[in-house]
């Protein structure tokens, strides 16, 4: 029987496997994350290189080494000083950087060994832990993290998913988009008025495409998804002063900067669109079909109408809780609390029963604002590991 059992090996699992095997000392014989992909991250730099992210979001004392300067440890020594690049302010490291950095993590520390590929389909308690079933088999761990994300559920418009099986409405974070399939003066709108749609449209322009990006909202520019105040005792205090999950869940909603995307970027589209590169609009989706080859779009409040060869939403995920059938079933079975938002309540372990922990979105409630990004990943795994 395992120890410790990780469902979900993206940040939140890749960085939590870490920690338990080096800072509390768990046998790599006796933890395994699974995950259906082939490598560590897989799907997570799937998803950003599909956007044409230069940068990450995040600074430099956020990544998925225990140490917060060993990412610029890193910078200085062999492959990663030929390959270190950051961007003011906060240092903020490169994409193919970072990813140089999480493989050099995965490849010293064995985390590519103690993964199993496989996807959870049930989860059932039993004496001494649990009992997961998965699409390959049965494990038994004492312990459970449950890191799913939402990387499985893209939102579609509805007036974009009645066009889905046309191929020519694309979800950025489908699969079904690739950036280098695009075609020199091919007409792309991309939907969305975010961080992930600003770079995306960039990609797309850099790439020969006509692109218009079309947004319900002006521009909103903020350096972080949400202010570095939630990462401390300065907004986390009040917050878990808040006994009423529903109240948690009215400030994390107020946090977050949805929509939101960085100074430069929003730099950059106003210059390209000054010189005619990109067209940016702002508009609500009324009505869309397919006619003579193309997708034409027609907009609300006498906005016009968009022509296109192809559309691709960069529209994100949709907001209900993540983890599916797999959490549906086990919140039936073993009457685990949830808010009204659907999300789990947890104890501030990240506990959700007796050895059944959270982390990501299932973690907000307790980690607020930040929990899903790189610096959540790093909190959950700071109190998980107390129970190891």
């Amino acid at each position: 029987m395992l120890e410790w059992l990780i469902i979900g090996g993206g940040v939140h699992g890749t960085h939590l496997s870490l920690a338990l095997l080096r800072a509390a000392g768990v046998a790599h014989d006796r933890l395994a994350v699974l995950d259906p992909w082939d490598e560590p991250l897989a799907r997570f730099f799937r998803f950003t290189e599909a956007t044409g992210m230069g940068y990450l979001r995040s600074p430099a004392v956020h990544h998925l080494d225990l140490h917060p300067y060993a990412l610029r440890s890193f910078a200085r020594r062999g492959h990663g000083k030929r390959v270190a690049r950051f961007v003011a302010p906060y240092d903020r490291p490169g994409l193919a950087f970072f990813r140089a950095h999480c493989e050099s993590i995965v490849r010293a520390y064995g985390l590519a060994q103690v993964r199993t590929r496989a996807t959870a389909i049930r989860l059932d308690r039993v004496d001494v832990g649990f009992r997961v079933e998965t699409d390959r088999g049965v494990l038994a761990a004492r312990r459970v993290v449950l890191a799913v994300g939402q990387g499985d559920q893209p939102c579609w418009p509805e007036w974009a998913a009645a066009l889905r099986a046309s191929g020519r409405v694309q979800h950025v974070f489908d699969g079904s988009a690739p950036p280098e399939t695009t075609r020199t003066g091919e007409r792309v709108v991309v939907i969305g008025g975010g961080i992930t749609a600003g770079q995306l449209a960039c990609s797309l322009m850099d790439r020969g495409a006509v692109v218009t990006l079309l947004s319900r909202h002006e521009a909103r520019v903020h350096l972080f998804d949400s202010d570095p105040i939630w990462l401390g005792p300065a907004g986390l205090t009040g917050f878990h002063g808040e006994p009423n999950p529903d109240a948690r869940r009215r400030i994390i909603q107020g946090a977050r900067r949805r929509g939101s995307m960085p100074p430069e970027l929003d730099q950059r589209i106003r210059v390209e669109a000054h010189r005619g590169r990109l067209a940016r609009r702002r508009g609500e989706i009324t009505h869309a079909e397919l006619g003579s080859g193309a997708v034409r779009l027609a907009l609300g409040s006498d906005g016009g109408a968009l022509e296109a060869d192809r559309v691709v939403l960069a529209t994100g995920f949709l907001p209900h809780r993540p983890g599916g059938a797999l959490l549906d079933d086990a919140i039936a079975a073993h009457g685990l609390p949830c808010a009204r938002c659907g999300y789990p309540i947890v104890s501030r372990r990240l506990e959700w029963a007796p050895g059944l922990f959270v982390s990501g979105p299932l973690a907000d409630l307790e980690l607020g604002p930040a929990a899903r990004n790189i610096a959540g990943a790093r909190a959950a795994a700071e109190r998980i590991q107390s129970a190891a």
